[in-house]
């Protein structure tokens, strides 16, 4: 749904759960007082929220052992956390991330809408409407007046910083997503992506560090220059993010994803670390007296684990742990803090042991689990783009180079042998975790079982919660409303008139002698852009449209 926008300048310008979850604090998308009156739970005014995407405890022992020390989460686990989504006991990161941004379930690769119906889990019940959309706790804490933030290690329109920003049927879309981003005016965004700020129709981008970023985008629009217009402050390195010690900030650091936190000194030194990311983000956000929501994701420990790649796995999820660190050295300055991080599912099945080390388990050592991941000095995506060439020889030296172990004969079969379906980086990481250490995986996919809660600032729930309880948890803490916000903002215009006019070849809604551009915040009538809270949403495959109260209003006047 990219059109063209120069054209349109032309122009004139839930909880729900399974039978079994019964249990669950949520019910038809609304909070459950009777949980709230039973905790103490005062009102803060700022909640950090933190995702490690794709892991689970596994991932936190290793990284505890490969450490030496207890983590900063192994001091905040409380209960655990169900991941089920409306289509599938395994979930899609922006199904699950929609349910924790929004209260509500829904299928696999929606992000900020209801679920479709026609393949919904055994006696599922929606709490949204099919293709609507439901608001995110970071909408609703900008209608409280609060800054909001979003701090990613992929790109900022990738599955769960998008469920908290845009409402759309396809994770896929990121052009559309980075509009929606761009009008929903978040005051400080830092991750990758840059390419869907910009156009094809532009000469590249020419960053401070010189490289040359190409623009995605397909329908003329510019959105760096929207951002400017907007009073942003652009930046693309750490050294330009350190600078900037107040106002609103984009920082994307790559035209795509950012690197693994271990590769970032051999490729792309210019790159912040998620901790300095989260501590610039808290610097700036926490300047508005109104108090801050700030959502964090450690985006790439998903990845390590679709790759089978242990040592990618630890050390993301360590820099992830020191981004938590940072959050909680700051709650424990501002007591009306709330820190809330928890696992969206967990990815690849990883295990300490497996089947080649079964019949010694009892005998695994410290140093069995950790020297082999303590010689490894790249992620597996290191190791081959370290490679000479695709030859067997330059695999077996750049492992011996980076990795500190000697590949046979053997292993090199295996990993060959696995290429074509998997990919090499894959295939390699599933075959030495196998040959040359006691860490198992159950799949390059994901899985379905709970996942950890880590929480402190409030008493966390101390049992089994469904994901979409994330969402009032923090909307509470925070004394924001999910529903009034969606009602505040999500309103199907077909309830309202039934003479609008849906022109996707420029992306606008002609209704009442007024056009509303499809995924911005504003209208235009009388020739003036009006602003508008929230963006207005076109559901492509009902036919949709969804506008704010305020635009209702305003399109109503003479």
């Amino acid at each position: 749904m990219q059109t063209k926008w120069k054209k349109l300048a032309q122009v004139g310008v839930v909880a729900c759960c399974l039978a079994f979850a019964a249990s669950s604090a949520v019910a038809g998308g609304k909070w459950n007082k009777k949980w709230e009156k039973n905790h103490d739970f005062h009102k803060s005014e700022n909640v950090i929220i933190m995702i490690p995407d794709g892991c689970d405890e596994t991932v936190q022992t290793v990284a505890r052992w490969y450490k030496g020390e207890n983590l900063e989460v192994d001091t905040m686990q409380t209960g655990t956390v169900k991941v089920h989504m409306a289509n599938s006991v395994i979930p899609g990161s922006a199904a699950a991330a929609t349910a924790f941004a929004t209260g509500h379930k829904t299928t696999v690769r929606f992000l900020g809408v209801g679920p479709r119906t026609e393949d919904l889990l055994t006696d599922f019940e929606p709490t949204a409407a099919p293709y609507a959309p439901v608001a995110s706790v970071l909408e609703a804490a900008q209608r409280a007046g609060k800054a909001t933030g979003i701090v990613s290690t992929s790109r900022v329109t990738h599955a769960t910083p998008a469920a908290f920003a845009s409402h759309v049927e396809d994770r896929g879309w990121d052009n559309d997503i980075m509009e929606h981003m761009v009008y929903n005016n978040i005051d400080v965004v830092f991750g990758g992506g840059a390419r869907h700020l910009l156009s094809t129709d532009d000469e590249p981008y020419t960053t401070s560090f010189g490289a040359t970023w190409e623009g995605k985008r397909t329908d003329g629009q510019n959105l760096m220059d929207v951002l400017e217009d907007r009073g942003y402050t652009f930046v693309d390195s750490k050294t330009q993010m350190q600078e900037v010690t107040s106002g609103k900030v984009w920082g994307l650091f790559d035209d795509s994803h950012m690197q693994p936190d271990m590769d970032r000194q051999y490729f792309a030194e210019h790159e912040p670390s998620l901790a300095e990311m989260v501590e610039k983000a808290i610097e700036i956000l926490s300047q508005d007296p109104d108090g801050f929501l700030l959502m964090v994701e450690g985006s790439q420990v998903d990845w390590a684990g679709h790759n089978n790649d242990p040592i990618y796995m630890v050390t993301d999820f360590i820099a992830f742990d020191d981004a938590v660190k940072v959050a909680n050295d700051f709650a424990e300055k501002n007591h009306r803090t709330t820190v809330l991080a928890y696992p969206d599912h967990n990815t690849g099945g990883m295990k300490i042991g497996h089947y080649e080390t079964a019949m010694g388990y009892t005998e695994t050592t410290i140093e069995d689990l950790v020297t082999p991941l303590k010689g490894m000095l790249t992620s597996a995506n290191g190791v081959v783009a370290m490679m000479e060439d695709d030859s067997d020889e330059a695999l077996i030296v750049s492992v011996n180079d980076n990795w500190n172990i000697e590949l046979n004969d053997e292993d090199v079969k295996e990993i060959r042998d696995f290429e074509p379906s998997v990919g090499l980086s894959y295939a390699l990481g599933r075959v030495v975790s196998k040959n040359h250490t006691v860490i198992g995986w159950s799949t390059h996919g994901h899985t379905g079982e709970t996942v950890p809660l880590w929480m402190t600032g409030k008493q966390a729930p101390a049992r089994v919660i469904d994901n979409t309880e994330l969402a009032y948890i923090a909307a509470d803490a925070i004394g924001v409303d999910l529903a009034k916000t969606t009602d505040d903002l999500y309103v199907d215009l077909s309830t309202v008139t039934a003479s609008f006019d849906v022109d996707l070849e420029y992306d606008i809604i002609d209704v009442a002698g007024a056009q509303l551009p499809i995924g911005r915040d504003y209208m235009i009538k009388n020739g003036r852009e009006i602003p508008l809270p929230g963006v207005t949403v076109y559901a492509p495959a009902t036919g949709k449209v969804y506008v704010s109260k305020e635009a209702i209003r305003k399109l109503r006047r003479r």
